[in-house]
């Protein structure tokens, strides 16, 4: 990644952030620098989930409502947002007055498809749902139980996904919590259950787990880990249909879920995990 990019970013610094309404918080950066250097292919299909938990505004009398937001960016935006930035610009709705929800929402999608360059679409959600954020695992086969050794590294290891032997076409849906990877910034981590569905020749099990374990002190962005995860498995394993979904731990109040595919998903589950 270009480290000009991040060289005017709140992140890393002490930032007072604002008490008044204030879209000019929102960072953006520039996808193409982010993707600097990674020689990689790119999925035809995807988007980067938040939820922000923090959602907060003042009514037409003064009195606070609090909310989760759902902001859903499209993978070719021009740009993305660092994520304290968004936290920041969140925080300045804390003593605005809305006299509609419907206000709050159309700011949101205004000023958030600005700063990324494509729209973005929002939802608010309640804070007290029925069952909408029920925690539950990813759905698929958790190959985590694998007794296996482990070299340490201090890069991806690529080399390590695989073909099984023999390898027949099958269609699986594969599950990892151990995905880890550190802020390019701030060095801290960064945690995430980890599904990949795919259809080709069936890929080593002990391989794919070797390789995200590997990815344990890589330094990037959630998206852009997301989207090296799947461009390696593509590379070396050269699945027909492929899609890469990560539900990371929330941090600041924030969650960002990134998704990549070959072909249009039936559907991306929107179930948040334990451990978000």
């Amino acid at each position: 990644m270009n480290p000009d990019a991040l060289s005017a970013s709140p992140l890393g610094r002490t930032t007072p952030g604002s008490t008044r309404y204030d879209p000019a918080l929102l960072f953006p950066i520039e996808r193409a620098d982010t993707r600097d250097g990674m020689d990689l292919p790119l999925a035809a299909h995807g988007a980067d989930i938040w939820n922000a938990y923090e959602l907060s505004w003042l009514n037409a009398k003064g009195k606070p409502v609090v909310a989760i937001g759902r902001f859903t960016v499209p993978m070719d935006s021009p740009r993305l947002i660092e994520s304290k930035s968004l936290k920041l610009y969140l925080n300045s709705y804390n003593e605005e007055r809305f006299e509609y929800l419907d206000i709050v929402r159309q700011r949101l999608h205004t000023d958030l498809s600005r700063a990324c360059g494509k729209p973005v679409h929002v939802e608010i959600l309640s804070a007290r749902p029925a069952f909408e954020l029920s925690c539950t695992p990813l759905r698929g086969t958790c190959i985590d139980d694998q007794d296996l050794d482990f070299e340490a590294t201090q890069t991806p290891r690529p080399d390590c996904l695989v073909l099984s032997q023999p390898a027949p076409f099958v269609r699986e849906v594969l599950v990892s919590e151990l995905l880890k990877s550190n802020c390019p910034v701030t060095g801290q981590p960064d945690w995430a259950s980890l599904q990949i569905r795919y259809a080709g020749p069936r890929i080593d099990h002990a391989g794919l787990l070797r390789y995200i374990v590997s990815l344990r002190q890589h330094q990037e962005f959630h998206e852009l880990c997301v989207e090296k995860i799947y461009g390696e498995i593509m590379t070396r394993c050269a699945p027909e249909e492929l899609l890469v979904y990560a539900r990371y731990t929330r941090r600041g109040g924030l969650d960002i879920n990134p998704w990549r595919a070959s072909h249009p998903p039936t559907d991306i589950g929107q179930t948040r995990t334990l451990r978000q």
